[in-house]
């Protein structure tokens, strides 16, 4: 009997986006937008207070506050990492005496915001299935001997696949989401700093199961209206101790923002070399 157990998709259905504090919403343009090469939306939270910057069919959301740094790094499938190097170096000036650095490496590009949040920028291939401007996933730096509590959490109360994978002391618990995403929580003996706020959005088919779960055990953060709730306590289910905190705003697919189309810029378009009908991105031209 053949098995297509690769034709399924867990519960989680889509990580929309990853929400960072920045205090300055000028370097935040041009390391995003300029160095990156982003797309800022151009429908919503369009003022001085908050931004939201499209990376294919994911967004970052930026709002203006203290900064807040992920432990781990974000994976970003870009389509020109030549011209990606071009952009960063461009951006070198203007982002001086911050975090900002970058440096090439062998199959992507590592990036630092200016406030330390860490990107390798790849170009799109096979390992991240037809992606070619996206956000295929994000890593987090997770302490010893927790991946499979982690795993195991993001089964039972997620209904995600979940695994831990392991190549000698390198232990990774790796969540599966939609067709080409996941969330990555890395194991790691260095010193973590303490959780910072940060969070993740993420959409499911089953929304009642996890709220149920959560709700039970009193994990909610905010309850559940407008189609999403809140928690952010990752728990070993045997103990119930927490393992992890990442706050996950938890939408059900009743979510009118559930599938809405983000514009994405075209950032060869220059006004020098401006070329008629290519200001959108498309993966034609990657």
């Amino acid at each position: 009997m053949n098995d297509y157990t690769e034709e399924d998709v867990g519960n989680i259905i889509l990580l929309e986006h990853v929400n960072v504090q920045v205090p300055d919403q000028l370097l935040a343009t041009l390391f995003y937008v300029v160095g990156l090469g982003l797309t800022r939306d151009p429908y919503l939270n369009f003022g001085l207070n908050n931004m939201w910057v499209n990376v294919g069919e994911q967004q970052f959301h930026l709002p203006t506050r203290p900064a807040q740094v992920i432990q781990g790094h974000i994976g970003l499938v870009l389509p020109d990492l030549e011209a990606l190097q071009d952009r960063l170096a461009a951006v070198e000036e203007g982002l001086r005496g911050t975090r900002f650095s970058w440096a090439k490496q062998s199959d992507f590009i590592e990036v630092s915001c200016p406030w330390g949040n860490k990107f390798r920028c790849y170009p799109a291939g096979s390992q991240f299935d037809d992606v070619v401007l996206g956000m295929p996933y994000v890593e987090f730096l997770v302490h010893p001997n927790t991946a499979e509590s982690i795993a195991n959490f993001y089964v039972q109360v997620l209904g995600a696949p979940a695994a831990v994978e392991s190549n000698g002391a390198d232990r990774v618990a790796r969540v599966k989401i939609g067709r080409n995403q996941a969330l990555l929580f890395r194991e790691t003996r260095h010193e973590l700093a303490a959780y910072d706020g940060h969070h993740v959005a993420i959409y499911v088919a089953n929304f009642s199961r996890a709220h149920d779960f959560l709700g039970q055990r009193n994990l909610i953060t905010e309850e559940a209206r407008d189609h999403q709730f809140r928690f952010k306590d990752i728990i070993d289910l045997d103990s119930g101790r927490p393992v992890f905190f990442l706050e996950h705003e938890v939408r059900s697919l009743h979510h009118p923002m559930f599938g809405r189309f983000f514009v994405n810029r075209n950032p060869r378009q220059s006004q020098r070399s401006y070329k008629r009908g290519r200001d959108a991105f498309h993966p034609s031209l990657s």
